[in-house]
């Protein structure tokens, strides 16, 4: 992993420890924009970790991610939110 997917890691840590969630993840965009996100468990709307950060990159007016990073204790992550984002490099980092 390089420099700037460690930065990912670190920050999706982050996410993950401020909020109690059980996930965070972090996702940079073709520009080197970065958005991160920790679960959401609301009664109205419950999303994964990467998926928040997925929806705060569109919502953004991103269309390519350049890396993604989702730190969880499943190891087997749904990348599929990254579909028609381009070839992010992805890691799924255990805590």
């Amino acid at each position: 992993m390089d420099a700037e997917d460690d930065k990912l890691v670190t920050l999706a840590r982050s996410a993950r420890a401020r909020t109690g969630a059980a996930e965070g993840a972090a996702v940079r965009d073709d520009i080197g924009r970065t958005y991160v996100a920790a679960t959401v468990a609301l009664p109205a709307l419950a999303l994964t970790a990467l998926q928040a950060a997925v929806a705060a990159a569109a919502s953004s007016g991103v269309t390519t991610l350049e890396a993604a990073v989702v730190v969880t204790p499943e190891p087997s992550a749904d990348l599929s939110v990254l579909d028609g984002l381009g070839e992010p490099v992805t890691h799924v980092v255990t805590p």
